[in-house]
């Protein structure tokens, strides 16, 4: 079968055992299937969706099927319609491969930002690292470059090997720190928990000596504390050793303190006695006599000994104090009212003023009979200075 185009016939192809018009019929469904094709290229390209790269692909493996196609129809159109099509998305592969460049671009970019940072958590001083923080925070970014990889646009080979090297290498170094930091705690922990286990050894050996060995148990809980750390658990569990074989100490003194304030119950109330007694210290005039009364009841009050507990002990001898230094302070005020030498100082110094008043008195006189009004002033100025320190002193 054959079809004008123009000036020229083409020969479209054969189809036997059927009429002409069934022949013309098949041939026009051909056109129909690639026009259909034509338009749903077109339809894609609109709709958006699909790269124009793929669609360029398409588009020529259709072109191929239109050009000598054994169709019936307008061929030239069809080839039309693809080579404006064609032009359509050349220019938007050239943008699509922009955009894949400059989304490559920032692929590289934000990878090359995590092995950074993984880097310089690798660079950083072992012995500053706190090893659970930071192991998290690393596997964080191990995360993120996984949904990176996973999401993000491939990158050249060359250079996604090359970023994973370093990131690899930044893990192994730090898996490399990590390993020995925690092989030298374990040594560390070994070492406070050997010597942890001798200081309660030690401690619960004191527990025979009951309060007596208080003492050494401080010295021990001193050593406790230079100790080092043996781990959490075994820690506690030390420790609650340790503080038991201490509890027995102290509760053996405080059983011995309760027995000691129970039979100080007796004597509490006889230096109470004496305190009663002390009141006569006060009342008696006569120092000499008041030390009598005082030296007697201190003596009975040692002869009572020590009480328990140490408050009420402390709160007695403050009472019994009080009154030793009220005494004592008359004691020392009568002793310089009558001390010899302080007498004999003081009766000079009244019969110097003595002397010295007449003639004061006869210089006042004569500043009067010359009416010199200074003079006056100072001769009265000084007589009168005389008599007050003659008076003050008790002449």
């Amino acid at each position: 079968m054959s079809v004008r185009e123009g000036d020229q016939w083409r020969v479209v192809g054969q189809y036997p055992d059927g009429t002409p018009a069934e022949a013309l019929a098949y041939f026009e469904r051909k056109f129909a299937d690639l026009a259909g094709e034509v338009t749903l290229l077109e339809t894609r390209h609109r709709a958006g969706g699909a790269s124009a790269s793929d669609l360029r692909s398409t588009s020529r493996a259709v072109r191929e099927r239109v050009v000598g196609a054994a169709a019936v129809g307008d061929l030239a159109a069809l080839e039309a319609r693809l080579s404006a099509l064609d032009a359509t998305l050349s220019e938007a592969s050239a943008e699509e491969a922009q955009a894949q460049r400059a989304a490559v671009d920032a692929a590289i970019a934000e990878r090359t930002a995590l092995v950074e940072r993984v880097e310089a958590i690798a660079a950083r001083d072992p012995k500053s690292i706190q090893w659970k923080q930071t192991s998290a925070e690393v596997t964080a970014l191990f995360e993120q470059w996984q949904a990176h990889q996973a999401s993000g646009p491939r990158l050249p080979k060359a250079t996604g090997q090359q970023l994973w090297k370093r990131f690899r290498d930044a893990r192994a170094t730090l898996d490399k720190h990590r390993r020995e930091f925690y092989a030298g705690l374990d040594e560390q922990h070994k070492s406070a928990r050997d010597a942890k286990t001798r200081l309660v050894e030690r401690a619960e050996a004191l527990e025979s000596r009951g309060e007596d060995g208080i003492g050494a148990y401080r010295t021990l809980l001193d050593e406790w504390k230079f100790s080092g750390r043996a781990g959490k658990k075994a820690d506690d569990a030390l420790w609650a050793r340790f503080k038991a074989a201490g509890d027995a100490l102290y509760a053996a003194r405080a059983g011995r303190e309760l027995a000691d304030a129970e039979a100080s119950k007796e004597k509490i109330d006889a230096k109470r006695v004496l305190l009663d007694e002390a009141a006569a210290v006060g009342a008696e005039k006569d120092n000499a006599k008041a030390r009598t009364i005082l030296t007697g009841i201190q003596r009975r009050w040692d002869e009572i000994g020590r009480v328990y507990p140490r408050e009420a002990e402390r709160a007695l001898d403050d009472d019994l104090r009080k009154i030793e230094q009220a005494l004592k302070a008359r004691e020392d005020a009568a002793w310089k009212s009558n001390n010899p030498e302080t007498t004999a100082r003081q009766n000079d110094m009244t019969q110097q003023l003595r002397d010295a008043i007449p003639a004061l008195e006869a210089d006042l006189e004569k500043a009067k009979a010359s009416k010199d009004a200074r003079a006056i002033a100072k001769a009265t100025e000084a007589l009168e200075a005389r008599k007050s320190w003659l008076k003050a002193l008790g002449g």
